[in-house]
Protein backbone atom coordinates (compact mmCIF):
# COMPACT_ATOMS: atom_id res chain seq x y z
CA UNK A 1 0.00 0.00 0.00
CA UNK A 2 1.83 3.41 -1.29
CA UNK A 3 2.11 5.83 1.87
CA UNK A 4 1.23 9.40 1.15
CA UNK A 5 3.97 11.74 0.41
CA UNK A 6 3.59 14.12 3.41
CA UNK A 7 3.72 11.33 6.05
CA UNK A 8 6.98 10.63 7.52
CA UNK A 9 8.53 7.25 6.42
CA UNK A 10 7.60 4.72 9.53
CA UNK A 11 10.79 3.28 11.66
CA UNK A 12 11.21 -0.66 10.71
CA UNK A 13 13.89 -2.85 11.13
CA UNK A 14 14.38 -6.01 8.85
CA UNK A 15 15.19 -9.34 9.69
CA UNK A 16 16.79 -11.59 6.98
CA UNK A 17 13.43 -13.41 5.88
CA UNK A 18 12.58 -10.02 4.75
CA UNK A 19 15.58 -8.75 2.75
CA UNK A 20 16.11 -9.81 -0.28
CA UNK A 21 17.74 -8.80 -3.78
CA UNK A 22 14.26 -8.25 -5.52
CA UNK A 23 12.74 -4.96 -5.43
CA UNK A 24 9.47 -3.62 -6.19
CA UNK A 25 10.08 0.28 -6.77
CA UNK A 26 6.99 2.77 -6.99
CA UNK A 27 5.90 6.39 -7.87
CA UNK A 28 7.85 5.85 -10.48
CA UNK A 29 6.79 8.67 -13.62
CA UNK A 30 5.10 7.32 -16.92
CA UNK A 31 8.06 8.58 -19.32
CA UNK A 32 9.37 5.57 -20.29
CA UNK A 33 12.63 6.11 -18.32
CA UNK A 34 12.82 2.12 -17.06
CA UNK A 35 16.84 2.20 -18.93
CA UNK A 36 17.52 5.41 -16.32
CA UNK A 37 15.46 4.03 -13.70
CA UNK A 38 17.93 0.63 -14.54
CA UNK A 39 21.10 3.02 -14.97
CA UNK A 40 20.50 4.90 -11.55
CA UNK A 41 20.23 1.39 -9.45
CA UNK A 42 22.99 0.18 -11.34
CA UNK A 43 25.25 2.04 -9.82
CA UNK A 44 24.72 0.15 -6.46
CA UNK A 45 25.44 -2.97 -8.01
CA UNK A 46 25.08 -5.35 -10.67
CA UNK A 47 21.54 -5.44 -11.76
CA UNK A 48 19.96 -8.51 -13.67
CA UNK A 49 16.44 -7.51 -14.16
CA UNK A 50 14.75 -4.17 -14.77
CA UNK A 51 10.80 -4.67 -16.05
CA UNK A 52 7.86 -2.55 -15.77
CA UNK A 53 5.07 -4.48 -13.30
CA UNK A 54 1.60 -3.44 -15.40
CA UNK A 55 -0.95 -5.39 -13.07
CA UNK A 56 0.19 -3.47 -10.22
CA UNK A 57 -1.97 -1.15 -8.81
CA UNK A 58 -0.89 2.83 -8.39
CA UNK A 59 -0.85 6.35 -8.78
CA UNK A 60 -2.03 7.96 -12.20
CA UNK A 61 0.78 8.92 -13.97
CA UNK A 62 3.20 6.82 -12.51
CA UNK A 63 4.46 3.35 -12.69
CA UNK A 64 6.41 0.77 -10.73
CA UNK A 65 9.08 -1.67 -11.52
CA UNK A 66 9.95 -4.72 -10.56
CA UNK A 67 14.48 -4.71 -10.22
CA UNK A 68 16.13 -8.20 -9.63
CA UNK A 69 20.12 -7.64 -8.48
CA UNK A 70 22.65 -10.40 -8.39
CA UNK A 71 23.19 -9.52 -4.61
CA UNK A 72 21.38 -9.08 -1.28
CA UNK A 73 24.04 -6.84 -0.13
CA UNK A 74 23.83 -5.00 -3.31
CA UNK A 75 20.08 -4.67 -2.88
CA UNK A 76 19.71 -3.68 1.00
CA UNK A 77 22.28 -0.89 -0.28
CA UNK A 78 20.39 0.39 -3.06
CA UNK A 79 17.26 0.01 -0.55
CA UNK A 80 18.58 2.43 1.98
CA UNK A 81 19.80 4.94 -0.73
CA UNK A 82 17.53 5.24 -3.04
CA UNK A 83 14.18 4.90 -0.48
CA UNK A 84 12.85 8.23 -0.91
CA UNK A 85 14.98 9.61 -3.03
CA UNK A 86 13.75 12.06 -5.66
CA UNK A 87 13.33 10.62 -9.51
CA UNK A 88 12.94 13.25 -12.10
CA UNK A 89 10.23 14.77 -9.81
CA UNK A 90 8.72 12.26 -7.76
CA UNK A 91 9.94 10.13 -5.06
CA UNK A 92 10.59 6.60 -5.09
CA UNK A 93 9.36 4.05 -3.13
CA UNK A 94 11.58 0.86 -2.74
CA UNK A 95 10.37 -1.83 -0.86
CA UNK A 96 11.54 -5.48 -0.71
CA UNK A 97 9.90 -8.47 -2.48
CA UNK A 98 11.25 -11.62 -0.70
CA UNK A 99 7.80 -13.40 -2.34
CA UNK A 100 9.40 -13.65 -5.32
CA UNK A 101 12.23 -15.65 -4.04
CA UNK A 102 12.44 -19.52 -5.34
CA UNK A 103 13.67 -21.82 -2.76
CA UNK A 104 16.77 -21.73 -4.45
CA UNK A 105 17.49 -17.75 -4.03
CA UNK A 106 16.17 -18.48 -0.42
CA UNK A 107 19.01 -20.66 0.75
CA UNK A 108 21.69 -18.53 -0.76
CA UNK A 109 20.33 -15.59 0.87
CA UNK A 110 20.42 -17.71 4.36
CA UNK A 111 23.86 -19.20 3.41
CA UNK A 112 25.44 -15.81 3.01
CA UNK A 113 23.81 -14.83 6.39
CA UNK A 114 25.40 -17.36 8.15
CA UNK A 115 29.18 -16.61 6.63
CA UNK A 116 28.36 -12.87 7.65
CA UNK A 117 27.37 -13.90 11.25
CA UNK A 118 30.25 -16.51 11.76
CA UNK A 119 33.16 -14.01 10.38
CA UNK A 120 31.49 -11.56 12.97
CA UNK A 121 31.85 -13.47 16.22
CA UNK A 122 35.37 -15.03 14.88
CA UNK A 123 36.78 -11.39 14.64
CA UNK A 124 35.01 -10.30 18.33
CA UNK A 125 36.43 -13.43 19.83
CA UNK A 126 40.13 -13.25 18.28
CA UNK A 127 40.43 -9.88 19.80
CA UNK A 128 41.27 -10.27 23.42
CA UNK A 129 39.25 -8.08 25.76
CA UNK A 130 40.50 -4.88 26.68
CA UNK A 131 43.56 -4.61 24.57
CA UNK A 132 42.26 -1.39 22.67
CA UNK A 133 41.98 0.52 26.06
CA UNK A 134 45.65 -1.14 27.28
CA UNK A 135 47.32 -0.27 24.12
CA UNK A 136 45.91 3.17 24.33
CA UNK A 137 47.19 3.87 27.66
CA UNK A 138 50.44 2.29 27.06
CA UNK A 139 51.14 4.36 24.31
CA UNK A 140 50.05 7.09 26.04
CA UNK A 141 52.26 6.75 28.80
CA UNK A 142 55.08 5.84 26.51
CA UNK A 143 54.34 8.82 24.78
CA UNK A 144 54.81 11.16 27.74
CA UNK A 145 57.94 9.35 29.24
CA UNK A 146 59.34 10.00 25.64
CA UNK A 147 58.58 13.75 25.71
CA UNK A 148 59.86 14.00 29.00
CA UNK A 149 63.00 12.09 28.07
CA UNK A 150 62.96 14.69 25.16
CA UNK A 151 62.59 17.98 27.36
CA UNK A 152 65.22 16.81 29.78
CA UNK A 153 68.30 16.43 27.22
CA UNK A 154 67.14 19.72 25.65
CA UNK A 155 67.95 21.62 29.15
CA UNK A 156 70.89 19.14 29.75
CA UNK A 157 72.36 20.26 26.23
CA UNK A 158 71.79 24.07 26.37
CA UNK A 159 73.09 24.14 29.74
CA UNK A 160 76.34 22.44 28.29
CA UNK A 161 76.27 24.72 25.60
CA UNK A 162 76.15 27.98 27.64
CA UNK A 163 79.33 26.54 29.91
CA UNK A 164 81.16 25.56 27.02
CA UNK A 165 80.90 29.51 25.79
CA UNK A 166 81.98 30.49 29.27
CA UNK A 167 84.92 28.10 30.01
CA UNK A 168 85.98 28.32 26.26
CA UNK A 169 88.73 30.73 25.46
CA UNK A 170 87.24 31.60 21.84
CA UNK A 171 84.14 33.33 23.65
CA UNK A 172 85.87 35.73 25.68
CA UNK A 173 85.41 39.59 25.12
CA UNK A 174 88.33 40.67 23.72
CA UNK A 175 89.60 44.44 24.44
CA UNK A 176 89.47 47.59 21.92
CA UNK A 177 93.45 47.68 22.11
CA UNK A 178 93.57 44.10 20.63
CA UNK A 179 93.21 42.93 17.23
CA UNK A 180 90.20 40.43 16.39
CA UNK A 181 91.24 38.66 13.88
CA UNK A 182 94.47 36.92 12.75
CA UNK A 183 94.36 38.78 9.12
CA UNK A 184 95.77 42.58 9.01
CA UNK A 185 93.23 43.72 6.15
CA UNK A 186 90.17 42.34 8.42
CA UNK A 187 92.00 43.95 11.72
CA UNK A 188 92.24 47.23 9.04
CA UNK A 189 88.62 47.21 8.26
CA UNK A 190 88.02 46.77 12.57
CA UNK A 191 90.21 49.64 13.32
CA UNK A 192 88.58 51.94 10.45
CA UNK A 193 85.43 51.16 12.26
CA UNK A 194 86.40 51.92 15.35
CA UNK A 195 87.35 55.25 14.51
CA UNK A 196 84.18 56.48 12.59
CA UNK A 197 82.29 55.40 16.02
CA UNK A 198 84.68 57.34 17.88
CA UNK A 199 84.13 60.24 15.40
CA UNK A 200 80.46 59.90 15.29
CA UNK A 201 79.88 59.87 19.35
CA UNK A 202 82.32 62.81 19.57
CA UNK A 203 80.15 64.82 17.17
CA UNK A 204 77.25 63.88 18.97
CA UNK A 205 78.52 64.99 22.45
CA UNK A 206 80.10 68.10 20.51
CA UNK A 207 76.62 68.96 19.87
CA UNK A 208 75.13 68.44 22.42
CA UNK A 209 77.06 70.48 24.38
CA UNK A 210 76.69 73.13 21.61
CA UNK A 211 73.12 72.64 21.84
CA UNK A 212 73.53 73.48 25.53
CA UNK A 213 75.65 76.41 25.11
CA UNK A 214 73.17 78.80 22.71
CA UNK A 215 70.93 81.58 24.72
CA UNK A 216 66.86 81.52 24.18
CA UNK A 217 66.37 84.14 21.52
CA UNK A 218 64.13 86.77 22.62
CA UNK A 219 61.25 87.60 20.30
CA UNK A 220 60.97 91.11 20.34
CA UNK A 221 58.56 91.35 17.49
CA UNK A 222 55.26 93.24 17.99
CA UNK A 223 52.53 91.71 18.46
CA UNK A 224 49.02 93.03 17.03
Amino acid sequence: MPRDRDEPPAVRVYTVCDESKYLIVRNVPSLGCGDDLANLFGTYGPVEECKPMDAEDCEPYTDVFFIKFSQVSNARFAKRKLDEAVFLGNRLQVTYAPHFESLLDTKEKLEVRRKEVLGRIKSSAGRPEGTSQYSLAQGSSSTGTHRHQMNSNKREYVKTIHASHIEDPRFSHVSSNKDYFPSESMNATVKLVRDKLDKIQSGGDNSDAAATSKKPRVDNRRRI
